[in-house]
């Protein structure tokens, strides 16, 4: 657990999603994250609307788009993309809840706590699929992946006081 800025604890990202990727086959999870990955970008957006300061509406705005992003280089690396994922929401429908179950008993600070450990995580999530493909593009692609994660997570970190060493 993590501290918030109440001084409640937060839970661990990395723990509360431990079951997440074992929902589907290896080869598919890829395109598992990318679907959280889109609805993350949806979060955001929603984040967006919620704050006062013009500069934290561009910067959430800014992520919406970087998540949006990676979800579609992931999806270019798989020609059946659409019809994978549309089989894998049809399978765990529970998926749709992942975000909102996760997030919503915290303030919004703590939302992006949450938010910029999932970052740092799909980052790390990113390097290592690369450093297992056997493709070099498909590598490329995944760390170009991982750099976006990691923009966000600053971004985050940087309206909650994270200072990172």
């Amino acid at each position: 657990m993590s501290q918030s800025q109440g001084g409640n604890s937060l839970p661990n990202i990395e723990e509360a999603l431990k079951g997440f990727l074992d929902l589907v086959p290896l080869e598919r999870r890829p395109l598992l994250i990318s679907l959280a990955e889109r609805m993350a970008a949806e979060r955001y957006r929603g984040w967006a609307n919620r704050v006062t300061d013009p500069a934290e509406r561009q910067g959430l705005i800014a992520c919406a788009a970087r998540e949006d992003e990676i979800a579609r280089r992931v999806e270019s690396l798989y020609p059946d993309a659409a019809a994978v994922q549309n089989e894998i929401v049809a399978q765990n429908p529970a998926l749709a809840d992942l975000g909102r179950t996760l997030f919503e008993p915290y303030s919004l600070k703590d939302q992006f706590a949450l938010q910029a450990q999932g970052e740092r995580l799909g980052a790390a999530t990113w390097r290592s699929m690369a450093r297992k493909t056997g493709e070099p593009n498909s590598a490329e692609v995944l760390l170009g992946c991982a750099l976006l994660e990691e923009e966000s997570a600053e971004f985050l970190e940087s309206l909650i006081g994270d200072q990172r060493a």
